[in-house]
């Protein structure tokens, strides 16, 4: 699919991953990649290569976090609080809507509307491929773990 043929958020992500000078390429399916293992499926890959970009919300600052967690991982929040200093909650969809741009199921790991602090699962670094949400419910682009570090600026962890 040519990038004139994407969505219109698809198309964001495109164009912001062009932006790092990355020559990456948004795929949109007809059956949907929601859920990481809806992903898998479409894909062709292993559930733990689909990274699931999961926004929490701070607790009592409010502040966004995002944790870029390998498909077949469950995020251990204690964890992400020693990480972070604080406690974090799963945030409801209009707080994700409104901190990221983009719809729940759908958020990539960059192209935000405001900075979003992310965690990255160490287990993705596993992977010479993984595969991330574009933007809407059927998008997803391939990448490697280093090009994940990159676009989100974010700090490699364990997250479980």
């Amino acid at each position: 699919m040519s990038e004139k043929e994407l969505s219109k958020n698809a198309k964001r992500v495109q164009t912001a991953l062009a932006g790092f000078g990355l020559d990456l390429v948004v795929i949109e399916f007809p059956e949907s990649t929601r859920t990481a293992q809806d992903a898998a499926n479409a894909i062709g890959c292993q559930v733990e290569q689909i990274v699931k970009s999961l926004v929490f919300q701070r607790q009592p600052s409010g502040k966004a976090v995002m944790i870029a967690a390998s498909g077949g991982n469950r995020v251990n929040e204690k964890r992400i609080k020693e990480i972070v200093g604080e406690k974090i909650v799963r945030a409801d969809a209009e707080f994700v809507h409104q901190v990221s741009g983009f719809p729940i199921g759908g958020v990539p790991p960059l192209a935000h509307t405001q900075p979003i602090e992310t965690i990255i699962d160490e287990d993705l670094l596993n992977y010479q491929e993984i595969w991330a949400a574009a933007g809407t419910p059927n998008a997803v682009f391939r990448l490697e773990p280093k090009q994940l570090v990159q676009i989100t600026a974010g700090k490699v962890a364990k997250i479980t």
